[in-house]
């Protein structure tokens, strides 16, 4: 049997792909190759993917008459949902992709899981599901009902329904709380991405909060072992409380790099790899942000052996040594 990705075409999901192959899953990918960020890169992505065992769909998943169409005919008995629009500051500019995809594409997914009656489906939530969290670092069973962005407030949803789901299902679900994913084939709108691209070329780095900013960085490989794990791993349905706090076979786990360094420590390994300082632009923090992330993640450590291998002064250079190979090969 295959395994249904979402996203596939995404910066996890197709680092993810490669994994699930490599170990000799058979994968259904789907991806709707949106124009949020460069469909060239996207295309990139798939093309690392082409061969035997995968199959890719191209297809909106908030449109559910398309979805189940292209779904048609294909076996699977799994499903990780990481396709979402991304994003916390364009949330304040297009709000209702951020409802269509995240909120009904979730709903939408999670009818396939249910008719099909997929043994476990892992999906995609966030850090930013915390908000305006006092307590440090964050831990799965704090409250998360102070959302400060819409994307936000729409991860807490999927979580939500994912809930409800388990209950009147009794379907596995497992959400992950990812903690700023960065590494090889990352989105454009991330800092990592912004920095270099504006170190090389000389132009000042936008640095908000004026620094005082801590991020748990994830790097990418990191990040997948914890997918991979969660996948293999479905919560059992006996009643006994998860990770998260649900009685249901749905547990929810932070994925971090379980070390949240200073934002400007980051510039500083990123300025060490790329051989060339940044010219700082200290700005006041961005609405729907939040000044410190940090991920206690003795949850996933103690149900699935989850442990970060990577620190930035190692993951970061790898991030520099690929982005200039990418942009190497290419003329624009």
């Amino acid at each position: 049997m295959a395994v249904l990705v979402t996203g596939a075409a995404g910066f996890i999901g197709m680092h993810l792909c490669e994994r699930l192959l490599a170990r000799g899953e058979q994968v259904v990918g789907i991806d709707n190759l949106n124009d949020y960020y460069s469909v060239d890169l996207k295309k990139d992505r798939l093309e690392r993917l082409n061969g035997e065992g995968f199959t890719f769909e191209k297809v909106d998943f908030s449109d559910h008459q398309q979805l189940e169409k292209s779904l048609s005919g294909k076996e699977f008995d799994r499903i990780v949902h990481l396709g979402a629009q991304a994003g916390v500051r364009y949330s304040l500019i297009n709000p209702r992709a951020y409802v269509d995809t995240n909120v009904a594409g979730h709903v939408n997914i999670m009818e396939v899981a249910r008719e099909r009656q997929t043994t476990h489906m892992v999906y995609a939530s966030s850090s930013s599901v915390y908000g305006g969290n006092q307590s440090f670092p964050f831990r799965v069973d704090d409250r998360v009902d102070q959302p400060v962005s819409l994307y936000a407030a729409t991860k807490k949803s999927g979580e939500l329904m994912s809930e409800t789901y388990a209950h009147l299902y009794r379907l596995p679900m497992t959400g992950l709380r990812f903690f700023t994913v960065y590494g090889p084939w990352g989105r454009p709108d991330m800092a990592m991405w912004i920095f270099t691209k504006k170190i090389l070329a000389g132009e000042p780095i936008p640095v908000f909060n004026h620094g005082n900013m801590r991020r748990d960085f994830t790097y990418i490989d990191d990040i997948v072992t914890g997918v991979v794990a969660a996948l293999d791993n479905p919560p059992a349905d006996d009643g006994e409380e998860k990770a998260g706090g649900s009685t249901k076979p749905h547990a929810l786990y932070n994925i971090g790099n379980n070390r949240s360094e200073e934002l400007s420590h980051m510039i500083d390994v990123l300025e060490d790899a790329l051989g060339k300082k940044a010219e700082r632009d200290l700005q006041p923090i961005q609405p729907g942000d939040v000044p410190a992330t940090a991920a206690d993640i003795s949850a996933i450590q103690r149900d699935l052996g989850f442990e970060p291998s990577t620190p930035i002064d190692v993951g970061i250079p790898k991030f520099v040594d690929w982005y200039r190979s990418y942009h190497g090969n290419r003329t624009g």
